[in-house]
């Protein structure tokens, strides 16, 4: 591991575009979304489109990117991917798209998805040394929020010069550039098991091994407790300025801004910090935060109420991006790399699904009591998360170093 750097180097030049052009486009859609219907329930069944294929096949694929060839699977991941946004791009460029039609390429997108994100992130651990990896959980969450910060503006600047058809081509450069930059680089596989199991029997040996551990048990339950809430309004965000504030899509776009700074000072946090703390304790705090961000901003009054909601967009950011960090990583030191593919695809499967029920309820809910009661109460809920994950000694156990 002793070039661990030059490879990471390497896959994070290409990822840094990828993300960054997939942000233009995720962003597009959805102001494309928000200006023709102005509805948040197309935009919650938009996210639901995004998540649900990825959450049901997730398991099945976590067996198989155990089984195969990992840097394989994510150039074949991405391909796939750029190849449904090309064919999304030409509907649109002989003026025949239909909402359905974005709903699909978010479902084929999610496809592709539930192989590259756990076949990524199976793979850090067998790259860089154990201690790195809460540094490396903090760049990748960087180069996230530097995406989160350009994608916006760049969506908001090209979808006011360009129809959106030419806009999803940029994808396609993007997935193309992750994928040549994955050909220099060698990613070993783990050591596999001897015994060959039927695809159900390695899919049970994925969910032992998280709830053999009571630990881990609690982890992924508030993990995905917290995602029942977070998604839901994360999709609500242009909404809430569109609707709330009377926003424009600047003011949108600047929310999403001030997001992506805060998630850059939070990755940065973890990237730079070489100290030994309770990641768990860390992600507790986090929840706090982020509940009270939540359940604040739907406090504030439509006149005046823009720039606080901001400053709260901001600390919000952080939260999400040392949350996100620190699961990564403590998922990554407390794994074998045999059964990090199908572990991570398990969480992302049982988290995502009763988001996405809890999405169907959101969309309702924002329609009928309004958006900002549903931050406050959604906000709340976090905010309790946060304090019983305290209460619970095998889960801040699980925080502590040897």
């Amino acid at each position: 591991m002793k070039d661990w750097k030059n490879v990471f180097y390497i896959i994070w030049t290409g990822q840094f575009v990828s993300i960054l052009t997939s942000t233009i486009v995720g962003y597009a859609i959805v102001l494309w979304l928000s200006f023709e219907t102005r509805s948040a329930e197309v935009l919650a069944f938009g996210t639901i489109a995004a998540f649900i294929p990825q959450a049901i096949i997730g398991p099945f694929a976590g067996v198989y990117i155990d089984r195969w060839d990992r840097k394989k699977t994510m150039i074949a991941a991405d391909s796939f991917i750029a190849l449904c946004t090309l064919i999304l791009s030409l509907i649109f460029m002989i003026g025949e798209a239909e909402v359905w039609h974005i709903y699909l390429l978010l479902v084929l997108r999610s496809i592709g998805s539930a192989f590259h994100g756990p076949a990524m992130q199976a793979s850090v651990p067998l790259l860089a040394p154990e201690e790195e990896l809460g540094r490396i959980a903090g760049v990748n969450q960087m180069i996230q929020s530097i995406s989160v910060i350009a994608g916006p503006a760049i969506a908001a600047l090209l979808i006011s010069i360009m129809d959106i058809g030419f806009i999803l081509l940029f994808d396609i450069v993007g997935a193309i550039i992750a994928c040549l930059s994955l050909l220099f680089v060698f990613i070993p596989n783990p050591e596999k098991s001897i015994k060959k199991q039927h695809v159900l029997g390695e899919m049970r040996e994925g969910l032992q091994t998280i709830t053999s551990h009571k630990g881990l048990r609690y982890l992924g339950l508030f993990f995905i407790l917290s995602m029942v809430c977070i998604m839901p309004i994360g999709a609500l965000f242009p909404l809430m300025t569109l609707n709330h504030f009377n926003g424009t899509a600047f003011q949108i776009g600047l929310v999403e801004v001030f997001w992506g700074v805060g998630m850059l000072i939070g990755g940065a946090m973890m990237g730079l910090n070489k100290k030994s703390y309770n990641k768990v304790t860390a992600i507790n705090i986090m929840y706090l935060l982020i509940g009270l961000s939540f359940a604040f901003s739907g406090m504030l009054p439509a006149t005046g109420g823009y720039v606080p909601f901001v400053v709260l967009t901001f600390f919000n950011g952080i939260g999400g991006a040392v949350q996100n960090a620190c699961f990564t990583t403590i998922i990554q030191e407390k794994i074998e790399p045999d059964k990090l593919g199908r572990v991570f695809s398990m969480f992302m499967s049982v988290a995502v699904l009763p988001s996405m029920i809890g999405l169907l309820g959101t969309g309702f809910a924002a329609d009928t009591i309004g958006i900002p009661n549903t931050f406050i109460i959604l906000g709340s809920v976090i905010v309790l998360l946060g304090v019983f994950s305290f209460m619970i000694p095998s889960l801040m156990a699980l925080g502590r170093r040897k």
